[in-house]
């Protein structure tokens, strides 16, 4: 891997989210502390992130918040946490991603800032996706996977130059491989004030489908991808996640 490319660049992480759809596997334990083979998600995010070079995370948190401050205070001092300065903040109320976007604005103190969605992994070089984003010279990018089966996730379609055309709805008629969207996100002080000047609470549907057509520029790879906030994927989580968990 070249230099951390995450030294001067704000990684988001939006964590504020109900889980419902995992509600009866992890009761009262956050999606960011759920157990993934005894380690808990957050500290494989960190660790990923930390490989990266990141030195500054933001948690904005919502449901059972208060679990993960205590965490954080609590958790035993083995190193991995050292060198990452991590900012929590609390949203009041469900604020949806792109909603909780515009309330951590404030915090965000870099141009770009590093946005992912806290209940999901894809094993894929950030530091790719940073100079991939840079070269492009787009006001945002996105970081896409490959996948067996879009089902369940839904599809982007990409244009020849490597830019977003559309996202299609996940569909069960839908099966098959392709292309989805891995809830990684490059965004510029440009894209964030737009992001800002929005309305609704969600990215996805409020905010990229809203965006002329070519907008967002896509980088895609391969690798293992997981969404914990799924039953079928946090069911599995604990094998797919082994190699990137911390020591």
């Amino acid at each position: 891997m070249a230099a951390p490319c995450l030294n001067d660049i704000d990684t988001v992480v939006l964590a504020g989210g109900l889980g419902i759809r995992i509600k009866d596997a992890l009761g009262d334990t956050p999606k960011l502390l759920a157990s993934i083979g005894d380690i808990p998600f957050l500290d494989t995010i960190v660790n990923r992130l930390k490989l990266s070079g990141a030195r500054r995370v933001i948690l904005g948190l919502g449901h059972l918040a208060d679990r993960v401050i205590d965490y954080l205070e609590t958790r035993p001092a083995d190193g991995l946490f050292t060198g990452i300065d991590i900012i929590t903040e609390i949203e009041s109320e469900p604020l949806g991603t792109a909603g909780a976007l515009r309330f951590l604005g404030p915090r965000i103190e870099t141009d770009p800032v590093l946005v992912m969605n806290g209940d999901s992994f894809f094993d894929s070089d950030l530091c790719d996706f940073v100079r991939a984003h840079e070269k492009s010279g787009m006001i945002a990018s996105i970081l896409c996977a490959r996948v067996e089966d879009t089902s369940s996730y839904g599809r982007v379609v990409i244009s020849p130059e490597g830019n977003i055309d559309a996202f299609l709805e996940k569909d069960p008629d839908l099966a098959g491989p392709g292309i989805i969207n891995a809830g990684v996100y490059l965004f510029s002080g440009q894209m964030m004030k737009r992001i800002g000047g929005m309305e609704g609470p969600s990215l996805e549907t409020d905010v990229f489908e809203a965006l002329p057509a070519g907008t967002l520029h896509a980088v895609t790879s391969n690798g293992a991808f997981i969404d914990i906030g799924t039953p079928e994927d946090l069911a599995r989580a604990a094998e797919v996640l082994k190699p990137f968990s911390p020591a």
